[in-house]
């Protein structure tokens, strides 16, 4: 018996020369059978575990889609993405812009927890040396510590440190830029400094960023190893500038992009010519997956990390990023897993991205250490049928750039304080938050708010001890 590929292979045939086997060679024989009885089992088991394709872009509208009711883009590569698996209705962004949403999905729990409440600034300002603090839990490692391969291939705006990069939190290979936006050209970030990595070592590159993720994201996937991965490609698009795929001209100063927004060139046709490049590349990763053979072992999951911005379509919801309204923190959500998940599925469950985390962690069989507690739900019992749809009650917050909002969204019922005013919506009759029933259901404010102001002590005092 030896091993091979990390399973048992079967020497028994060799044990007596003459053919015969005496009784010591006969207990070997039954010793082997059995440790390979149960080897060819884990060894199954092991190539059974689904490799997982996760993708997210960068400040995309709910409505932005065509699967989602745009009527201005072209999304055939997502729509059917889509048309092969479950699309999601009532899905939310933890929380209402870039870093927040991002630290909430790789640890599987409320960002407050981590003190990650708000967009980390450009490595020139005091957020030069914050960052998620690496602990040995987060989804990359924990997925790395059980067999799989992990990369992250586009943006990561979680720490411009070495201890707390990519591959400090579990990612064995990186490709990207660190900061919050880069010059799709350039690849600089807002302060002009080069911003590219392949893991820790800066590197330059030709190429419209957009296009660069999608190729090393091919070129990972046919480069696969025999083990499973894990690829978390982050699109930069259609992000801030808006710099279209056919125009490499100059980028505008950073600087217009806090000055008001008329004051901005930019028009709707140049964000969806970033939108559609980066449609394209999913297609790419998509069509890597069938050439690979594999497209049928994959989890692909799409998805964004908040609501959209001034460009953005965030029909039919109310308002933007950073803000806690509905088309701040509503986004798009696909998941196919062929043979697991119906194809053109529809599903009305409530799901947040952190459930996303718990979804992987459990269609990989990854273990959870004993300590951790996961705040999401695993999805996949839901969205493939085997259970009825499971009533949420999910908690948001932000104080940044003017924004001082909470809401708590329990079933039908959300509530928002923003600024001094509490508002209540029932959003299956309401979702576009037109008619404050606050006043009409003031017993609804008053079930909520105390769970809303439990929660926020909650986070806060384990933030303290972090």
């Amino acid at each position: 018996m030896r091993e091979r590929g990390g399973c048992l292979e079967d020497w028994s045939a060799g044990i007596s020369a003459s053919g015969r086997m005496n009784l010591k060679q006969l207990l070997v024989a039954a010793v082997l059978s059995v440790l390979m009885a149960a080897t060819s089992g884990l060894c199954s088991a092991a190539a059974d575990r689904p490799n997982v394709v996760f993708i997210m872009t960068d400040d995309l509208g709910y409505g932005d889609l065509g699967v989602y009711g745009a009527p201005d883009t072209s999304t055939p590569e997502i729509d059917r993405l889509a048309s092969q698996g479950v699309r999601l209705t009532n899905f939310y962004s933890n929380g209402p812009a870039c870093s927040p949403t991002r630290a909430g999905f790789i640890t599987g729990r409320y960002q407050q927890r981590v003190g990650i409440e708000r967009p980390l600034g450009n490595p020139s300002t005091d957020d030069a040396k914050a960052g998620l603090k690496a602990n040995g839990r987060t989804l990359p490692q924990l997925l790395k510590d059980d067999g799989y391969a992990t990369a992250l291939i586009g943006k990561w705006h979680l720490g411009y440190l070495k201890q707390n990069s990519p591959n400090a939190h579990g990612f064995d290979y990186f490709f990207g830029y660190r900061s919050g936006y880069i010059d799709y050209y350039r690849h600089t970030d807002g302060d002009g400094q080069p911003d590219l990595y392949e893991n820790d070592k800066s590197v330059t590159a030709e190429g419209y960023m957009t296009d660069l993720i999608t190729d090393r994201s091919v070129a990972y996937i046919r480069d696969r190893k025999e083990r499973p991965f894990f690829l978390s490609v982050q699109y930069s698009a259609p992000h801030w500038p808006y710099q279209r795929p056919d125009q490499p001209s100059v980028a505008r100063d950073n600087a217009r992009h806090l000055q008001p927004h008329d004051q901005d060139t930019s028009t709707r046709a140049d964000y969806v010519a970033m939108l559609e490049r980066a449609d394209a590349g999913v297609g790419r990763i998509l069509a890597a997956l069938d050439e690979a053979g594999i497209a049928g072992n994959t989890l692909v999951i799409f998805t964004n990390d908040n609501g959209g911005e001034w460009l953005s379509r965030n029909a039919p919801f109310f308002h933007r990023k950073l803000s806690l309204w509905e088309g701040g923190i509503r986004v798009p959500a696909i998941l196919r897993w062929p043979g697991h998940l119906p194809a053109g599925g529809v599903s009305e469950q409530v799901g947040i991205t952190m459930d996303l985390t718990a979804t992987i962690l459990a269609v990989t069989r990854t273990p959870v250490p004993t300590g951790l507690r996961l705040e999401g739900m695993d999805l996949m019992p839901v969205l493939s049928g085997a259970a009825p749809k499971t009533e949420r009650t999910l908690f948001w917050r932000i104080d940044a750039y003017g924004q001082t909002q909470q809401a708590v969204r329990s079933g039908e019922w959300k509530l928002l304080v923003d600024g001094g005013a509490s508002l209540v919506f029932n959003l299956e009759d309401d979702p576009g938050e037109r008619r404050d029933l606050a006043n009409q259901r003031q017993d609804i404010a008053r079930r909520l708010r105390p769970l809303l102001d439990d929660w926020g002590k909650n986070v806060d005092a384990e933030f303290k001890t972090h």
